[in-house]
């Protein structure tokens, strides 16, 4: 049986590329598990990639899950561009490498045991999820550590 999951992911960049960090709120009937990680020299886009792949990693049994990102190089990526890079050996229409490749691979391996819709809202549009995500993704990048940092809580009524 599928548990159902709601993921909100986001992450951030200091200087692009440079100190980085992304955050993950996954939510489970009344539980709220929220995910943060950083990066001492990164980009945007690996962000907005490991937000979600240390969501979906984090998960210990199958479940039909909602991830919503305000990235649409991650929604678009993995929902479409995904099969034609990997069709052309991970490389784009102007037959350049594919960045990020091996985030694209273990997202791609994140998701096996999983029922994933993908969900786009438009960044700094007032989504509560959205925006504690986006102010956790810079807590992080600000305060890079080598270690991952993690909390499980009940959601108040």
């Amino acid at each position: 049986m599928y548990k159902n999951i709601k993921i909100f992911t986001d992450g951030s960049c200091i200087n692009n590329p440079g100190p980085g960090g992304c955050a993950a709120i996954l939510q489970y009937h009344k539980y709220e598990k929220i995910l943060t990680k950083s990066f001492f020299f990164t980009t945007n886009n690996r962000m907005e990639l490991m937000a979600s792949i240390i969501a979906l990693e984090s998960l210990k049994k199958n479940c039909n899950v909602i991830l919503t990102t305000d990235s649409k190089y991650l929604k678009k990526g993995i929902t479409k561009w995904i099969y034609s890079w990997k069709e052309s050996n991970w490389k784009r229409n102007n037959k350049q490498k594919v960045k990020n490749i091996d985030l694209w691979q273990r997202l791609e391996l994140s998701l096996i045991n999983h029922k994933i819709s993908w969900k786009w809202i438009k960044s700094h549009s007032f989504h509560i999820a959205n925006e504690r995500c986006d102010k956790l993704a810079r807590i992080s990048a600000k305060n890079p550590i080598e270690k991952d940092f993690g909390y499980i809580k009940k959601i108040k009524n």
